[in-house]
Parts: structure tokens; sequence; C-alpha cells
């Protein structure tokens, strides 16, 4: 236990450590004061609803939009399936600025959206709940469908069998062995959210602010490091929660289940309703999760004439535009 002991100490206790002390330390004796001052102000307990409101709101969408889709990807057999599996797992491995620029030239200022219904998102809630979608739209599909795949059906066949409804039959045998893999991944869809930074950012405005967010605008713009403190030890007590919660419902997971291969559970859509089903995910993926890559590679193209390689170009010069050279710094990534 030693040396992950050691390492824990050294490269994350340590570093925490400093930056509470910098902000609650002052004249040699600690600064408790701050912390009453800091959760007693308005604005502050304003953003701490907000990082729980809109965490929760975002893991709720993301559950309703992405179970589906669990459910399509586990149990039903089509043409591009790999090819839209991997395609959904894209927008999780994505920078958060690249994230947000995307929604930004979809649903902001002169976006599409803009340009042809006149509606903007960019200043409301509903441009963060979408990106946060976009992102952890994968982390259900991953989580819960590769535990459905394995699910032996024959289960659920037996229960109506024995005389109960499909919906029945899914309630009392499928969902209880897919809730722990539910809680999971929604805990680490409300955990990425909670902690949500690049894409509040961009997409928040003045008027939105995680309380990620506000550590950093107390720092970087009003050098307030004790209140960054406190909001940082508020925060990591948070994920500490939320992680331990996490790790209760992993350990459930590992209850015995009947499992089978992935490739004997799958099948081709049957009957309207599933085809309909299928239809319904796939133009969830293309509107949710493609249509955004799409704009953001059609705007790479655009210029002030219209469209071309001119941007591609500006790549291999080196006119003191950029601190760094651009293909400079994809070498360094």
């Amino acid at each position: 236990m030693a040396v992950p002991a050691a390492f824990f100490a050294v490269f994350f206790a340590y570093p925490v450590g400093a930056i509470v002390a910098r902000g609650l330390r002052e004249g040699g004796s600690w600064q408790l004061g701050r912390i009453p001052d800091v959760l007693g102000d308005p604005d502050i307990l304003g953003i701490l609803w907000f990082t729980l409101w809109q965490a929760a709101a975002s893991t709720g969408l993301t559950l309703v939009l992405a179970l589906p889709a669990a459910y399509v990807f586990a149990r039903f057999d089509f043409p591009g399936k790999q090819l839209l599996r991997a395609l959904v797992t894209v927008p999780f491995v994505m920078p958060t600025v690249v994230v947000g620029s995307a929604f930004l030239a979809l649903t902001g200022r002169g976006g599409v959206l803009d340009g042809w219904w006149g509606v903007r998102l960019d200043t409301t809630v509903w441009a963060i709940l979408l990106a946060h979608v976009f992102f952890n739209f994968a982390v259900v599909v991953r989580t819960v469908g590769g535990l459905w795949a394995q699910l032996d059906p024959r289960q659920e066949e037996a229960a109506r069998v024995l005389g109960a409804g499909r919906l029945a039959a899914w309630r009392h045998v499928t969902l209880p062995a897919l809730g722990p893999a539910v809680a999971a991944a929604a805990l680490m869809v409300f955990l990425f959210t909670f902690t949500s930074f690049g894409v509040v950012q961009i997409l928040g405005g003045p008027s939105y602010a995680t309380l990620e967010v506000e550590i950093y605008r107390q720092t970087a713009d009003f050098l307030d490091l004790p209140t960054a403190a406190v909001l940082s030890l508020i925060q990591l007590a948070a994920v500490a929660g939320v992680l331990a919660v996490h790790a209760w419902t992993v350990r459930r997971r590992e209850t015995a289940l009947s499992l089978v291969a992935p490739e004997t559970t799958a099948r081709r859509p049957r009957g309207a309703g599933e085809r309909a089903l299928l239809g319904g995910v796939v133009a969830v993926a293309a509107v949710l999760l493609l249509a955004p890559l799409a704009v953001l590679a059609e705007r790479s193209f655009a210029t002030p004439d219209g469209h071309g390689l001119a941007f591609y170009r500006a790549l291999q010069e080196s006119d003191g535009t950029f601190a760094v050279p651009p293909l400079e710094a994809v070498g360094n990534s």
C-alpha cells in the first residue's frame, strides 16, 4: 500500500492542501470564518443551486434519450450498427471547448438555428443541457447497453410464458438486473455535469455559472482565493460523495447474473413498433450528436467570400497570428 498511498499524497493531497492553505491561511493562522461567510452569500447559494439542478436535469434528459439507444444497440442487429456505435462515442472524447464551439455554431448568434428560424439558445440553459446530453450520451449507451446485451433474454421470455405481460416481465426481470448499471451511469453523468466548466463557460455566458466556473472566476477575475478555496472544498466533498455512491452501485452490479455472449442476443427488428424505435434512435443520434459536428465541419470551410480551404492552408503558415504554429500544436498534442 505504500507506493499508491505515497503517490496519492504527493500528487493529490498535497496540491489540494496547498491550494486550500493559500486561500484560507493568512498570517500563520487559519481564517475559517470565511467558510460561513461564503456559504451565507446569496449569490454563492444561487450558484450552488444552479449547479445541482442543472446536473440533475442533464442526467435525467440524458437517461431519457440514451436508454432507448442502449436497448437498440443491445438487442437489435441492423446495417451500420458498428459505425453508429463508434459515432455515438466520438462526442465523449472531444474537448469541451470544441463541443462548446460546435453548439455555439448551431444554436448561437448567427448559427444555423438563428439563420433558419431566428432561434437562439446560447444564452439559455437549454444549450447547456443539450450539450451535456451530447457529451454523456455514450456513457449510458456503453454502460447500460453493454450489460443489456449480455442479459439472457430467455429469462424474460420464461416470465411471459408463466403469464406475465411484456411490461411486467421487463419490470420484474430485466429492470432489477439493469438497475445498478443505470444507477452507475446516472451517477457518472451527474458527476461530469456537476463539474462542467468549458460547456457552461462558452454557452452559459455571465447569466449561468456552475461551481467549477465560479471557482475559476473568483480566482482569475477577482483574485479572491479564500472564496475559491471554500468553493473547492465544497466541490471536493460533493465529488467524493458521488464517487462513494457510485462505488456502492458498482459493487451491486457484481451480483450473480445469467450472462451470455452479446452476439447471441441481437436480432433484426420485428414489426412496425421496433422499426419505429430504431428509426427514432437513429434520428435522435443524427440531430443531437451528428448535427453539431457537421456544423462545425461546415464552418471550417466558410470564408468571407463563400467556402474554401483558406483556413486549412493557414495551418501551414507561421505569420505571428498563432502563439504556436498550428501544425506544431498538433504535434504537441
